[in-house]
């Protein structure tokens, strides 16, 4: 029998594909909508190619064009997607009820949040605060990377160049901010700990706690998050909060584990 011949695939660039997706990504960051010279500007795009993109997202519905203003925004029809995409998430599925009793048990909102992009997280799964405090967050609200206590996390438990920290750090908006040295000092304290804190540094009064969780490499890829007023939460509260959040991680592993998922 002849012997099997193997081949070498390799991953083949799509430019097209790719400025696509870059726009979207964008679009789905700015406050507001935007014209087309920004846009090629900001992703480094030639202005007729970036047009042409755009005009085909907004045939498909994934982007709006407004006709007065000559500037784009997000469409609608990206919400499909992302509900198909959440639907079929099994760690959302899992985490969703777990998170809705830690939320109910500590009076305090509970996200999970899973890498969407380089430098963002995005909400996957969310329980609000039975008390009259509301924090602005939905499924789908998108964050750096490096910000709060989710931040910490993940400069605690990937390998990550620090003049690179440094330079994505100070790009950051902190109600708070911590300098670059303590904030350092921080990272070090939740990798030896397991989790991180945030005790008004990000939102002025609002105290949040985060763990990760870890894909089949060891890199933290979501992470586990509660947010609460910082009146309500003293020391030993935060830690027992914490060894919850921890408690819901392992559960969920031992759970996708028994799913195969």
């Amino acid at each position: 029998m002849a012997a099997k011949s193997t081949e070498t695939t390799t991953k083949r660039q799509v430019p097209a594909v790719t400025r696509a997706v870059a726009i979207l990504r964008f679009l789905a960051r700015s406050d507001e909508p935007v014209g087309v010279n920004p846009i090629a500007r900001q992703l480094d795009l030639v202005p007729s190619t970036c047009l042409h993109i755009l005009r085909v997202l907004q045939d498909e519905g994934l982007v709006e064009f407004d006709s007065n203003t000559k500037r784009y925004s997000i469409g609608i029809g990206i919400l499909p997607l992302a509900r198909s995409a959440l639907q079929k998430n099994t760690f959302s599925v899992l985490v969703q009820p777990l998170l809705s009793e830690l939320s109910e048990k500590f009076a305090v909102t509970t996200i999970a949040t899973q890498l969407a992009e380089p430098s963002q997280m995005v909400v996957i799964a969310l329980s609000q605060s039975s008390l009259p405090f509301r924090l602005q967050v939905d499924l789908g609200s998108r964050f750096p990377i490096l910000i709060s206590a989710t931040g910490r996390l993940f400069a605690a438990f990937n390998v990550l160049d620090v003049e690179e920290l440094h330079a994505s750090f100070d790009k950051l908006s902190w109600d708070h901010p911590p300098s670059f040295e303590d904030w350092v000092t921080e990272v070090e304290e939740t990798r030896a700990r397991g989790y991180a804190v945030d005790r008004g540094s990000y939102i002025s009064g609002v105290t949040v706690v985060a763990v990760p969780v870890f894909n089949a490499a060891q890199q933290m890829v979501r992470s586990l998050v509660a947010i609460g007023i910082s009146e309500r939460m003293d020391d030993r509260q935060v830690t027992e909060l914490a060894q919850s959040l921890l408690k819901l991680r392992d559960k969920i592993e031992t759970m996708q584990i028994e799913t195969g998922s």
